[in-house]
């Protein structure tokens, strides 16, 4: 098989690729990632030093390719499909890549710091840090409680690159920080999301991983 995705199936940014893979049925070969295993590890910082999942490997095209937004508009240009995650209007584009970069950044970066509080060892929390990513949370749901009052999906109609990162940011986020009733706009976008079937196939194949998720 062609390509391959280095990942792990809890890890939300690897989910974001998954839904574009299976967005558009493109075939290819998981292999789950055990950071925590030297050998392992060592095996795929030999292939990208950063470290960070998920990574593709295209052995027909012999391009190594980190970086979720990276790798999905790689796809997009390659292995294109029904779905078109990156519109052909220069416009749509950027307006797909803002709200890409806004998930990743503002509601993925926040939660995964209120995660990462949860799993230190005693003594080692940071309150003020937590305190900081709720307040960077409740801004970010804010904006897209406008931003859906008047849109089926991230950037209109269309599905594409924004909802594949927003549906695992979400998702996740809502776990850690509550949407409450505040937001019954972005709740129902979330619920549009886990219902899409490529999302919700990401999650029935995390599911064996969810007991390692700190709820808190």
């Amino acid at each position: 098989m062609a390509l391959t995705v280095y990942l792990h199936p809890l890890a939300s940014f690897c989910q974001k690729v998954l839904i574009a893979l299976y967005e558009n049925e493109i075939p290819f070969e998981s292999r789950t990632v055990d950071l925590m295993d030297q050998a392992d590890a060592a095996h795929y910082k030999n292939m990208w030093p950063v470290g960070k999942m998920p990574l593709l490997r295209d052995d027909a095209r012999d391009r190594t390719v980190p970086e979720t937004s990276i790798i999905i508009e790689y796809l997009a240009r390659h292995y294109p499909g029904r779905t078109p995650l990156l519109p052909a209007d220069p416009d749509l584009a950027l307006q797909t890549r803002l709200w890409d970069r806004f998930y990743d950044l503002y509601v993925q970066d926040p939660m995964q710091k209120i995660v990462v509080d949860r799993i230190r060892p005693p003594g080692t929390s940071d309150a003020h840090g937590v305190a900081e990513a709720k307040g960077k949370l409740q801004i970010a749901y804010g904006m897209i409680e406008e931003q859906m009052a008047t849109r089926t999906w991230a950037i209109g109609e269309d599905f594409t690159m924004a909802d594949c990162a927003a549906a695992p940011a979400l998702f996740y986020a809502e776990l850690v920080a509550p949407f409450g009733d505040a937001h019954p706009k972005t709740a129902a976008y979330l619920e549009r999301l886990r219902k899409r079937p490529s999302f919700a196939r990401v999650v029935e194949e995390a599911k064996p991983y969810f007991h390692m998720f700190p709820r808190g």
